[in-house]
């Protein structure tokens, strides 16, 4: 099992940036993959993104050239750089860990951070 709290979330005027963090309580170097999901009011929980333990991300459309998922092994703890902030950004941001066992994969999530958008 694997526990996951986030940081870093609030409220930002449209072009500004946040930095989300997570921490495991546990090792991440392992882990299969570790990143962002995001549920605007009303929509489904969207990828927002997600880093392998090979170091490979893979980001939404929407936040390409705008977002920055990044790994600290030694910290346990992934960082969601949120730059240049769009209204429709505004979510709450929950983390997300992908961790395998022989040939099955569990889902762990954090308990969400709320970041809004707004002037």
């Amino acid at each position: 099992q694997v526990q996951l709290v986030e940081s870093g979330g609030g409220l930002v005027q449209p072009g500004g940036s946040l930095r989300l963090s997570c921490a495991a309580s546990r090792s991440i170097v392992s882990v299969f993959a570790m990143g962002w999901y995001r549920q605007a009011p009303g929509k489904q929980r969207d990828l927002v993104a997600l880093i392998t333990s090979g170091g490979n991300t893979n980001y939404a459309d929407s936040v390409k050239g705008r977002f920055t998922l990044s790994r600290d092994n030694a910290k346990n703890t992934v960082y969601l750089q949120m730059d240049s902030l769009k209204p429709e950004d505004t979510a709450v941001y929950y983390c997300y860990a992908d961790v395998q066992s022989g040939i099955t994969h569990y889902g762990y999530w954090g308990q969400g951070t709320q970041v809004t958008v707004s002037s």
